[in-house]
């Protein structure tokens, strides 16, 4: 996606700095009066009406009103929307024609955020919330060997399954991810120490923010990244340590959090880009989270605009190594047909396919890019009240790839992945990481 590329307009959207400690935005006379106006300009427009639920509630409420206007809908209805929002972007970066710098000024997703931050002010939210956005403390409490153990055959067992979804609102269909006791960090000491002998003359210096999913949940898939990269002779590391990106709590409008983890985070991050380090991370939230919101929500922070620059998704910097000459394209296998779901957060960060450009350079491999959401989208998928609607989301996914003859599906997102799983019948093929196929076409 190109900058021009937003339909309906011919400027690039432009975003402007979330002022979430002054002003108007924990006033709640001026959140219900900005909700109205957006709400209702959204209402004349209903072009995002296929992006996410959000819109449907919106346009539903107004339909089923007494005057088919906004003005008909009770404002406490006014939080059927916010729950359905989960800052996906999408409808502000290529959906609405009225981003700024159109006079209207609408800003759904970061709308949906204010309100999501007051209500969150307003101890609204729940526990089952608060713990599956504390994504640290659950890995490492679950990351002891017996415990993961325990919790990955309890997220297995569908009688157990059934009374979580009773007693803690998780429903009882969602898949859970898997998690590791023997977690990447643990593993990439061995490969740290694997190496030490090799004297290897480097083309460039990544260091990866693992992410606390790929550090307890997706090990295998890291890994694959990482031989990716030695294979191009690049000079490895892992950020030395790390909280989690903070987008989970962000969702949530825990806006307290999101500033105490870049607090962590940023330090870490700025000694590698004062080595002259890029920063990549495996999942595409996290690269959104460093490299978009929180530069909004802390723009006077000049670390946290260095990150920024520092910070690539992990195919724009193999494609930044092509543009160089420096990528190696000696593949030995062919990967055949490949249906690629590229991730919201991936494609709102308007840096094209590259997961796309890079696997198509490896000969005969097709790739067919889906650009529809999987309706995973961080815990949404996981709760009780939201995981038939994700599903219903999903569905345009899951029936192309159903549809399709296709070796392999692949997404950058894993947990997306997982919820195409879920619903797919009928074929073999489960979802694959593309560091993973990426690997196996270089046969490292």
């Amino acid at each position: 996606m190109n900058d021009k590329s937003r339909e309906g307009g011919v400027e690039a959207p432009t975003r402007h700095p979330i002022n979430w400690k002054t002003g108007d935005f924990n006033d709640e006379a001026s959140l219900f009066g900005e909700l109205e106006r957006v709400f209702d300009i959204c209402h004349g427009c209903r072009r995002c009406v296929s992006l996410c639920n959000a819109f449907p509630t919106l346009f539903d409420l107004i339909d089923e009103s007494e005057t088919f206007e906004i003005d008909g809908v009770k404002k406490e209805n006014y939080w059927d929307v916010v729950e359905h929002c989960y800052l996906c972007d999408l409808c502000y970066m290529a959906k609405c024609p009225y981003v700024p710098p159109h006079e209207w000024n609408v800003d759904f997703p970061h709308l949906m955020l204010r309100a999501k931050a007051q209500n969150f002010k307003k101890g609204n939210v729940g526990i089952r919330d608060k713990v599956l956005t504390s994504t640290d403390a659950v890995g490492s409490f679950v990351g002891i060997p017996v415990i993961a153990q325990t919790v990955n055959i309890t997220n297995k067992s569908k009688p157990i399954r059934k009374i979580m979804e009773k007693t803690i609102g998780i429903h009882s269909e969602a898949v859970l991810p898997k998690f590791y006791s023997k977690s990447l960090r643990k593993r990439f000491k061995k490969i740290k120490k694997n190496n030490a002998l090799e004297k290897t003359a480097y083309k460039d210096k990544v260091a990866i923010f693992v992410t606390c999913y790929g550090n307890r949940n997706e090990p295998d898939v890291i890994e694959d990244l990482i031989a990716i990269l030695k294979h191009n002779k690049i000079e490895t590391k892992l950020v030395k340590q790390e909280k989690c990106c903070g987008m989970p709590k962000m969702e949530l409008g825990d806006l307290e959090s999101v500033e105490s983890l870049k607090n962590f985070n940023i330090p870490q991050l700025m000694e590698l880009v004062e080595d002259n380090y890029n920063i990549i991370a495996p999942i595409p939230s996290c690269v959104l989270m460093f490299k978009k919101e929180l530069p909004l929500l802390f723009p006077d922070d000049e670390s946290v605009q260095k990150v920024k620059n520092a910070f690539y998704d992990p195919f724009e910097f193999l494609m930044s190594l092509k543009k160089d000459g420096n990528l190696n394209t000696k593949f030995i296998k062919s990967l055949g047909e490949v249906a690629y779901h590229a991730p919201c957060h991936q494609r709102v960060q308007n840096i094209g396919p590259k997961t796309k450009d890079i696997l198509e350079l490896i000969p005969n491999t097709n790739i067919t890019l889906i650009e529809r959401c999987s309706g995973h989208n961080g815990t949404y998928a996981v709760k009780s009240e939201y995981h038939e609607i994700s599903m219903k989301i999903c569905k345009p996914v899951i029936s192309k790839i159903e549809t399709s003859n296709v070796d392999h599906y692949i997404s950058d997102c894993p947990m997306a992945g997982h919820q195409i799983d879920n619903g797919v019948q009928n074929i073999e093929v489960r979802s694959e990481s593309p560091f993973t196929l990426l690997r196996e076409a270089y046969g490292i």
